[in-house]
């Protein structure tokens, strides 16, 4: 690994293309190289939700999310490589349960908003979205291993989760619940109600 990272400006992509990890190249703006910046993008946006107060064992959670999101960047990069495990999947099924028993049942959809380590869970949720999207589509094409859509779907929902944990949690005091979509049908209800 060491000789791997020896030089950052290599050059060789100047003429729009990027290497893999079976040492083929491919354009830059080939349908897996969309998908690896997609999980690239995600991971970075979760560096930045680390960055802010965050209960430990959503922390911990996170760091862990950081590792495995690698793992998915790198097996996008290998061709028929597999690196994310199965395990890391049934991790998340795991941490939703765990999250979601202690929120209360939604009655409308929520905002992304509310405390700002909860807006960036949200931020996250979408970038997660958006790269499971390009993994679709590059699934479409050639031949991916299911792990990697899974945990992305997974993962969005997580977030979710989480965001709506952080709001609760209010480390920043700017928060203490979910933001409420403040949708027609309500405000019918709220008005017959009165």
């Amino acid at each position: 690994m060491g000789n791997r990272l020896s030089q950052i400006a290599t050059r060789t992509g100047d003429d729009g293309t990027t290497g893999l990890s079976d040492g083929s190249r491919v354009p830059k703006d080939h349908l897996r190289v969309q998908a690896m910046g997609d999980v690239d993008e995600l991971n970075s946006q979760l560096g930045v939700l680390l960055a802010e107060p965050l209960p430990a064992d959503v922390r911990d959670l996170l760091v862990t999310i950081q590792h495995e999101l690698f793992n998915l960047g790198g097996e996008l990069s290998w061709p028929g490589g597999s690196l994310l495990k199965d395990a890391a999947v049934l991790r998340l099924d795991e941490a939703l349960a765990h999250y979601n028993e202690h929120l209360p049942r939604l009655k409308e959809f929520i905002l992304p908003a509310g405390t700002r380590s909860a807006a960036i869970a949200h931020v996250c949720r979408t970038v997660a979205r958006r790269a499971e999207r390009a993994v679709i589509t590059l699934a479409a094409q050639e031949t991916l291993h299911a792990a990697p859509r899974q945990y992305l779907n997974r993962l969005s929902d997580l977030l979710f989760v989480l965001a709506r944990v952080l709001n609760r949690a209010n480390l920043d005091g700017l928060g203490g619940d979910d933001v409420y979509w403040q949708s027609e049908r309500m405000k019918r209800l709220d008005t017959a109600e009165s």
